[in-house]
């Protein structure tokens, strides 16, 4: 006989049975996720692609800052903060901007909204796998400066990654970004006064964005 435990199924034998857990398939499904809900694009963008973008891009950013300002941060765990960074969008969608940040009320409500989204796909994991993903998702309250800073560097990705889709579309002849682009790039070099490490990217490589294959080899 079978006895239900909590995070398994005992078997009579004493042997423990996992139960399934959804997790990694709800992830999959990132690829089903349209951003830029509210723009007529050139090309779609999903959820699966600008996750990988931010995640190249933070990866990036870490080893500027360790290579040429003297930081010490992992970038291997920027590339992976940035994989999940949006996770949450899976269950609630991409709220566009200028709904998210129309004022104050919305957005603090919309945080509360993701928040649930993370807590409801952690709950999906095995017990004892779900501290490690905790550790990706959420800092904790103990986070070290180089914590805090790297996540930091992830955020900043997230701009530029938004700034470079604004590019693509512009050199697509696609003008419905021309608005979006100015917003996103006046964010971006707000984020390189702060940040030498953006600074460097955006002077670096930023600017083939968008260019030919031809062009960039």
């Amino acid at each position: 006989m079978a006895e239900e435990l909590s995070g398994g199924i005992r078997e009579s034998d004493g042997s423990s049975q996992p139960r399934e857990s959804h997790f990694l398939a709800i992830l999959s499904r990132m690829k089903y996720i349209e951003r830029w809900a509210l723009m007529r694009s050139s090309r779609p963008e999903n959820l699966s692609e600008h996750s990988l973008e931010v995640a190249l891009i933070a990866h990036m950013l870490c080893v500027i800052a360790n290579v040429r300002h003297g930081c010490a941060l992992d970038s291997e765990r920027a590339a992976l903060v940035a994989l999940y960074h949006d996770a949450s969008e899976i269950i609630t969608g991409d709220l566009p901007t200028p709904v998210k940040y129309h004022d104050g009320q919305i957005h603090d409500a919309y945080k509360a909204v993701e928040a649930s989204a993370e807590e409801r796909l952690l709950e999906t994991l095995p017990a004892d796998l779900r501290p490690a993903f905790e550790d990706v998702f959420w800092p904790t309250a103990d986070a070290d400066a180089d914590e805090l800073y790297l996540r930091r560097l992830v955020k900043a990705a997230d701009k530029i990654s938004a700034l470079i889709k604004c590019v693509d579309e512009a050199r697509s002849g696609n003008a419905e970004f021309a608005s979006a682009e100015k917003t996103c790039r006046a964010s971006v070099e707000e984020a390189s006064y702060e940040l030498p490490e953006v600074a460097d990217f955006v002077r670096e490589f930023l600017p083939s964005y968008g260019a030919t294959l031809d062009e960039l080899l």
